[in-house]
């Protein structure tokens, strides 16, 4: 014969269950409340073509350039504007590079040593050469921050 009734034991299952249900919820809550930094948004214009993916990342001097971001994001292409958000980017310097992947293979495709898809960046684009990230940067401190860059 059990110590308590079978209707006690669902209480007390369904009491722990609840307890665990509280403590996690309020463990994610104290980690949400964590995340610093603020947020970049970039609306890219001139977006001529629907299909494909608008890739951006957010660059340091190192990685400028040189592959993917410190952080990446990315849109379905649609013509005329496409908005991406990079949230929690703590301070420094960075630079913005944006492309329109129109055949989603991830890359930017060449021909004769040009690029064959639209490309991007914050700040200046220098029109004899590849980018440069000392036209490109622009210092993050701690207000979220609003790019339009154009095709």
């Amino acid at each position: 014969m059990p110590l308590f009734g079978e209707r006690h034991q669902k209480l007390l299952i369904m009491k722990k269950l609840g307890l665990i249900i509280t403590v996690l919820l309020i463990s994610y809550t104290g980690i949400a409340q964590d995340k610093k930094g603020v947020r970049v948004t970039v609306t890219i214009e001139n977006v001529l073509s629907d299909g494909g993916t608008i890739l951006g990342g957010l660059h340091t001097a190192e990685t400028f350039m040189k592959g993917t971001g410190v952080a990446n994001a990315m849109a379905p292409a649609q013509v005329g504007e496409v908005t991406l958000t990079f949230d929690n980017v703590e301070p420094g310097t960075f630079a913005i590079i944006v492309m329109h992947d129109a055949n989603d293979n991830k890359q930017m495709d060449m021909e004769n040593g040009m690029p064959k898809e639209n490309y991007a960046t914050s700040g200046e684009l220098n029109p004899y050469g590849p980018p440069m990230f000392s036209d490109a940067k622009f210092e993050v401190v701690d207000q979220n921050q609003e790019f339009r860059i154009r095709f």
